[in-house]
């Protein structure tokens, strides 16, 4: 209560108002309490931006060091010696790197065949071949004979081809080999010097020597040329062609006429033998 005697006003100002040009008092400390109010809003905005900024920069730095320390765990586990389960873990890469590879291998593009080259288009990049001529066989032994007795059946017939002779006289030949004997290449044991030559067997009728039994001692040769096939028989052979019309002759005939045997008719029994081993050596038509 003022000395006026009027009720104080709780909400009117401390001193009294004065209007001004620029307005009242009262509007002035209102709009300076604005003033103070939007300060410290402001300052607390900037506050919570420098704290959230600060908390950025801890949290990057937490998780450079934890970067780093991750690096250095690394770096050492590099130069740490393997674990055996390392090694067994490495091992099994390998076998399983090694299986894909032998199955990509496997199921690669097969090699595709060359063309074979025609004779217009001739293969030049291999060198040509001569194809050797097939060498005739030996036939197999007939007429009961063995491999040596058809082998020198075969070195009588084959002298005999080289000399022109008929395939008359090839019979001729052989049949009085096997009589004299037994298409065997033998030696004398008259003549120790005969057995120093390739021989079959031995005999005793006196200086008689190979195939055909001829004597040196006669003039057929010498003993060491008389012990090979193809010699003894170019020597039957050169003596029947001297004897007159002998392919018109029987078989034993024309043998004796060479050979002059006690026993002349002994060479015919093997003509049948001899026909049919000179047939196997040259067959029909040579």
């Amino acid at each position: 209560m003022r000395d006026d005697g009027t009720l104080d006003d709780p909400y009117a100002p401390s001193s009294p108002t004065a209007d001004t040009e620029d307005g009242t008092s009262t509007e002035r400390t209102s709009a300076a309490s604005r003033l103070r109010a939007y300060a410290r809003d402001l300052t607390g905005r900037r506050r919570a931006q420098l704290a959230l900024a600060t908390g950025v920069v801890c949290c990057l730095g937490l998780t450079t060091v934890v970067q780093v320390r991750n690096e250095d765990a690394d770096a050492a586990t590099r130069g740490a010696p393997p674990t055996s389960a390392e090694l067994a873990q490495r091992a099994e890469q390998q076998r399983a790197s090694r299986a894909l590879d032998r199955t990509a291998a496997a199921s690669g593009p097969a090699a595709v065949p060359s063309v074979a080259a025609s004779p217009a288009d001739p293969d030049t990049t291999a060198p040509a071949r001569k194809v050797a001529p097939a060498r005739p066989t030996d036939p197999a032994p007939v007429a009961g004979l063995d491999d040596d007795q058809m082998e020198n059946a075969e070195a009588i017939v084959r002298t005999g081809r080289k000399m022109g002779v008929p395939r008359r006289g090839l019979v001729i030949a052989v049949a009085t080999a096997m009589q004299e004997s037994n298409l065997y290449n033998v030696a004398s044991g008259v003549l120790p010097e005969s057995q120093d030559y390739p021989h079959q067997g031995v005999g005793w009728d006196h200086d008689s020597v190979g195939l055909f039994q001829q004597r040196s001692s006669s003039g057929w040769g010498p003993v060491g040329r008389l012990m090979d096939p193809e010699f003894a028989t170019r020597q039957f052979l050169s003596a029947l062609e001297q004897v007159p019309g002998w392919e018109r002759m029987r078989l034993t005939d024309a043998a004796q006429a060479v050979q002059v045997s006690a026993y002349p008719e002994h060479y015919q029994q093997h003509e049948w033998r001899a026909t049919r081993v000179v047939d196997a050596i040259l067959p029909a038509g040579r």
